[in-house]
């Protein structure tokens, strides 16, 4: 037994203090005390090549992810703002248009869809899963189970869904997902309280360590909200401790760096801040609070746009790519990839094409800004409008 678990860990990439006891005293020590040193890591030893391939397939250069993954009372929102109802035979619809657009895996590695999404098929009848895999495009699937009420804290939120967590994700496995994505908040106008932080930080870590043993890359996603007054300074003061608390309880859960996908805010203002910040601000200080915190183990740092225009995500990912960065600085756009998308679709069959024209050359622009080769032509008017809606809720 000491032996198959000795050449389990062997076989796992992940390195840690467990290697280094095991250096310093193989003279002296039987096998066995190493493998006590931290059984947790056996547990992956499966997944781990898989974790670390798909990581960095979704990492790839000049790709990013479309999040699709809003929920039916989100896609009704969506769906609402162009007149349709909210039924499974319109939201159906409508993600056969995402995933159905021609090419759309040049510029997309990763879709982030939700749970109806990962088993639906699209109006021709073709699973959604195997048509995203036509386009070489890695499926993903949001796992939380949404927003709550945190007891103690000052009106701020913790998110749930761990419960059941790990039956959830071999299922989505065999399913197809490769990915998982797990969004939880922080509130700056609201504390942040260090309860909350600290309660954003071990769910994340708990959910990414469920999710790694059972095969899905975790997306780590703390959003620090747009919501707010405070200035850029603020924010970067709260997004260190934020990360400085993820990455603490991260390791503490035993999660391969190298198997995980970040998805952070950018560091701005305040969406009512009276300074506005440049792209190449915006660039600098999200650029610094990367390098302060996050290991460059980590292969994607695949930002949210969080209430940005379509045209403001660009730019800035743009900038944050004008030098060479120890990771992937990609995105994982929901809103800011598919407004335009949407509006010129309208619910209309022959507006189909010049919908998909849409996402496409949103996806491409996003593409050039993540090899920092983004020029700005071609934008529409529609594509500068933001997007942010003060309490926003999905």
């Amino acid at each position: 037994m000491a032996s198959a678990s000795a050449t389990l860990l062997k076989s796992s990439p992940v390195i840690d203090k467990c290697e280094w006891v095991k250096a310093q005293t193989l003279r002296h020590t039987p096998p066995l005390s190493v493998v006590r040193c931290n059984p947790a890591l056996t547990i992956r030893a499966s997944y781990a090549d898989e974790l670390v391939k798909t990581a960095k397939t979704v990492a790839s250069p000049g790709r990013g992810i479309l999040a699709m993954d809003e929920s039916n009372a989100t896609c009704g929102k969506r769906l609402a703002s162009i007149g349709l109802e909210n039924t499974e035979a319109n939201r159906q619809a409508y993600r056969t248009l995402l995933v159905t657009a021609p090419g759309l895996g040049q510029y997309i590695s990763g879709a982030i869809l939700f749970e109806e999404t990962l088993y639906q098929s699209t109006v021709d009848g073709e699973k959604i899963v195997d048509i995203l895999l036509q386009q070489n495009i890695v499926p993903g699937i949001k796992v939380d189970k949404g927003l709550v009420p945190l007891a103690g804290s000052n009106d701020e939120s913790w998110c749930q869904g761990l419960d059941g967590l790990a039956s959830r994700s071999a299922a989505y496995y065999t399913q197809g997902a490769r990915f998982a994505k797990w969004r939880t908040v922080v509130s700056i106008p609201n504390g942040p309280s260090a309860l909350a932080v600290k309660e954003a930080a071990w769910g994340l870590a708990r959910y990414a360590a469920i999710s790694q043993e059972n095969g899905l890359v975790p997306i780590v996603e703390p959003e620090i909200l747009l919501d707010g007054e405070h200035g850029i300074d603020r924010t970067f003061e709260v997004a260190q401790k934020v990360w400085a608390e993820v990455f603490f309880y991260l390791a503490e859960n035993n999660v391969l760096f190298e198997g995980i996908l970040l998805k952070p805010s950018m560091v701005t203002p305040g969406a009512e801040s009276k300074d506005r910040a440049t792209p190449q601000q915006v660039s600098d200080y999200t650029l610094k609070l990367l390098h302060r915190r996050i290991p460059p183990a980590v292969p994607g740092i695949m930002f949210l746009s969080g209430g940005q225009s379509e045209v403001e995500a660009t730019l800035n990912l743009n900038a944050m790519n004008q030098s060479p960065n120890p990771w992937h600085v990609s995105f994982s756009y929901a809103r800011a990839l598919q407004n335009t998308t949407l509006k010129t679709w309208g619910g209309r069959a022959e507006n189909v094409k010049a919908a998909q024209d849409a996402l496409l050359f949103r996806a491409k622009s996003n593409s050039l800004a993540q090899l920092g080769k983004y020029t700005g032509e071609g934008e529409s008017d529609e594509a500068t409008k933001g997007m942010f809606v003060k309490g926003y809720v999905y």
